[in-house]
């Protein structure tokens, strides 16, 4: 368990906009800074980062909280790992109590891959530098491929020993425990219970996350032999999917930002060799296709994405199809094919970064433009591959959301195809018609009721402003009232009627000690409230949002956060003015109180309307009917009172 002490310096340090700024693009708007969802996929950016209340929220999720809450729905680390990765970003050195061992097995399982992926990674790369196998064959292959000392470092490049046993022996010798080895894919185990080393006489690559921690490995044979597989990769493990990293993103991810695009390759080798030319907004897939998770990895940095092929890879055509299925996720998506013989590490050790980038500019390409280009001339002669060619491109097409786009590209292709142009793009609509009903049926919220959506259309198109407007006036939402008071002015102090040195916070929780709170999570907050002001502290935002209990964080930025902000200009453009609930805060807290209380009264009032027509003596009906005329009169109270206090 990580003391409070480096838990408080953690918060201090955190800056939350040079945090998440880390993963997503963010743009100023007045006090705050916007931009594109990271949870989901959206045009118009709805999530906003306040660094004056140091909290995020996303409005279109609904997430919300803490630079530590961002990694761990994010990158889905615990809450020790998000203090931690923080605490490195930051300099600080984590001091650790020791926690019951049973409540921190999963957190531990997976530090512990973490940190056995760190050692391999440390021994590779030693391995590389300081032995004489390692520099004769590892190093040597580097160095012949132009790769500088800095990459070698910066990447963390190493070299596996050519011998059965060297890494996993050592490991077990330093402490690290067999299971580890295994399931992190560094060792194998064989049938007799003995293991050995996964890779060996190989050049390694280390993985990193989004965040920077070795994850996996990817490893080269140097040997000619036709038998050894050229590349040993990990196997997925509890902290590697293969599907959900891009090679090289950790090291690219602030240029793709900076460039605002990115360049995907296909292998480690080009990464490097790119990045090493100054070009840093490089990420490689490694030899697979784009899965939807390195989509919006991407996504989160750029939506301009420069695809560089081999010039002799095989099945470009086909590729593009499935490429074209970026359009969905509102990506700008341009390609380029180096000169036979060459991929983007040989051209750009060939010409240099000045002429790699020149090619590139020069060179880059749409979808549907790089399409026609591997066209022959003999698939539009014969009118059955002429078909497929103009499917493929309708398909590529229709998968843009834009009807500009689709309609400039429409006429280009018609006109290279020598085909009718409404004819195709009839065909274009008909799969964009498809493709919306597809997902419209896949989305669609099915209601309990099925009548209810044909008999009661207008209703149900305004279902949640119904809603919403019912929820105004529930206790529940006046217990949220309460908490957000308490957080925006809990640590005020006082001014009316003459009280003194009273902060605002005790005296709401103070005036409150007769109500029962029924929503679970306001009642957590008010019952933390009241037990820290006994204990002589007041809490302030800053507690609730680093809170360990999600909920009470979720609550929390919900009633910090606000999707809208006021033009600073507002008043001098309009001449409209807004209501302040500052201006009269006696009128604000003490309304807030007494309408909770009213609502709290009605419904007991309700309890003993019920309780009435169901008592069966004279007693029983007298005793309940003085209790409600005593109820009444409280309520009648209570109106009057906030009667003269919104009046004054």
């Amino acid at each position: 368990m990580i003391q409070k002490s480096t838990i408080d310096r953690i918060m201090e340090a955190t800056d939350i906009v040079e945090v998440i700024g880390e993963f997503v693009q963010l743009k100023k708007r007045g006090a705050n800074y916007v931009g594109l969802s990271p949870f989901a996929n959206e045009r118009t950016p709805s999530f906003t980062v306040s660094p004056a209340k140091g909290i995020f929220k996303d409005f279109s999720t609904g997430k919300g909280g803490s630079a530590v809450t961002f990694l761990m729905e994010l990158e889905k680390f615990s809450y020790p790992e998000a203090l931690k990765w923080l605490a490195k970003k930051y300099g600080i050195e984590v001091e650790e109590t020791v926690e019951a061992p049973e409540n921190r097995e999963e957190e531990l399982r997976r530090e512990s891959l973490l940190i056995v992926s760190a050692f391999a990674a440390k021994f590779f790369h030693e391995t590389l530098l300081e032995t004489e196998e390692g520099r004769s064959i590892g190093l040597s292959y580097f160095k012949e491929r132009g790769f500088s000392t800095e990459i070698i470092k910066k990447f963390e490049l190493g070299y596996s020993p050519d011998q059965w046993e060297a890494f996993t022996e050592t490991a077990i010798n330093m402490g690290y425990q067999p299971q580890f080895l295994e399931e992190s894919g560094l060792s194998v185990r064989r049938e007799n219970g003995s293991m050995y080393d996964r890779y060996r006489g190989r050049v390694m690559f280390p993985i990193h996350s989004s965040t920077g921690r070795i994850i996996a490995f990817g490893g080269r044979t140097l040997k000619k032999d036709k038998n050894v597989p050229k590349y040993v990769n990990s196997p997925e493990s509890e902290i590697y999917h293969k599907s959900d990293v891009l090679y090289g993103f950790y090291f690219a991810k602030k240029s793709i930002r900076e460039q605002d695009n990115c360049y995907l390759v296909e292998g480690y080798a080009d990464v490097l060799s790119v990045f090493q030319a100054g070009i840093e907004n490089v990420v490689a897939s490694s030899g697979t296709s784009l899965t939807t998770e390195q989509i919006k990895l991407i996504g989160r940095q750029t939506k301009n994405i420069t695809i560089l092929y081999d010039g002799d890879s095989a099945g470009i055509k086909a590729a593009i199809r499935g490429l074209s299925l970026l359009y969905k996720e509102r990506f700008n998506v341009k390609i380029v094919s180096f000169p036979d013989g060459h991929d983007p590490d040989s051209y750009v050790r060939n010409q240099g970064s000045a002429g790699f980038k020149y090619y590139i500019e020069n060179k880059a390409k749409s979808l549907v433009e790089f399409y026609l280009t591997t066209v022959d001339k003999g698939d539009l002669i014969d009118p059955v591959k002429k078909i497929k060619v103009a499917d493929d491109l309708a398909e590529i097409l229709s998968n843009n959301l834009e009807p500009e786009f689709r309609k400039d590209y429409i006429k280009q292709v018609a006109e290279n195809l020598k085909i009718g142009e409404a004819g195709f793009l009839n065909a274009v609509n008909k799969l964009v018609l498809a493709k919306h009903n597809k997902a419209f049926e896949q989305n669609r919220p099915v209601l309990p009721n099925p009548d209810f959506e044909s008999d009661n259309s207008d209703i149900e198109e305004h279902r949640d402003e119904i809603i919403s407007t019912d929820l105004l006036y529930s206790d529940q939402s006046q217990e949220k009232e309460i908490v957000r008071l308490l957080l925006h002015y809990g640590s005020r102090m006082i001014d009316w009627d003459g009280i003194a040195n009273t902060y605002i916070g005790p005296f709401i929780i103070a005036e409150l000690s007769d109500v029962t709170f029924d929503h679970p999570v306001c009642k957590q907050i008010t019952e933390i409230y009241r037990r820290e002001v006994e204990n002589g502290v007041l809490p302030d935002e800053a507690y609730f949002i680093h809170h360990k209990d999600k909920a009470i964080v979720d609550l929390t930025i919900n009633m910090l956060a606000s999707k809208y902000s006021l033009s600073e200009n507002w008043y001098e453009m309009h001449r409209i003015t807004v209501y302040d609930e500052q201006v009269n805060m006696k009128a604000t807290i003490l309304g807030a109180i007494f309408h909770l209380k009213k609502h709290k009264v009605g419904k007991m009032l309700e309890d003993l309307r019920t309780q009435l027509q169901k008592a069966d003596t004279e007693a029983d009906q007298e005793i309940l009917l003085n209790q409600y005329m005593r109820m009444k009169k409280v309520e009648k109270s209570i109106s009057d009172f906030l009667g003269s206090v919104i009046i004054k």
